[in-house]
């Protein structure tokens, strides 16, 4: 009767982690299909530069974020509601448009020849990578924070 019960348990373990997996999944889309806030971020920060995909990534309770992958290799995280939570440009210098004014200040003053190459928005805090390897921690005003390693 204990195996009957574990077994039955171990099942319904198994089916309702494979439901899970059947319905989140993540699905190619059309660049028009991403919320109006992710199309204006990236029509003014990357004018000029085609999206070359974007990925629809869809949990159980609805759309998680999108990924969008740019013809030039920047890969930009948007939320559900479009905006963005992380931008990549895999080591080509970002444009400095969205960067909060603080994090842009600090790296023209302490790192002067150098450029901000990928960003992170996290819920309390920026993390900022540049051209050098260095990365960066501010806060959510974009004060400075510390070095990370």
């Amino acid at each position: 009767m204990k195996n009957v019960k574990k077994i039955t348990r171990a099942l319904t373990f198994i089916l309702l982690l494979s439901t899970g997996f059947l319905f989140a999944q993540d699905r190619a889309i059309n660049a028009n299909q991403l919320p109006r806030t992710a199309k204006n971020f990236i029509a003014g920060n990357f004018k000029g530069i085609a999206v070359g995909s974007v990925i629809e990534d869809r949990e159980i309770y609805g759309v998680d974020e999108y990924k969008v992958y740019l013809s030039n290799g920047t890969k930009i995280e948007f939320d559900s509601k479009g905006n963005w939570k992380e931008v990549d440009g895999k080591h080509q210098k970002l444009p400095y448009g969205f960067i909060p004014a603080g994090i842009r200040n600090y790296v023209a003053k302490s790192f002067p020849n150098t450029y901000v190459i990928k960003i992170e928005k996290e819920r309390w805090s920026y993390k900022a990578e540049l051209s050098n390897g260095v990365d960066l921690k501010f806060d959510k005003d974009g004060n400075f924070n510390r070095i990370d390693d």
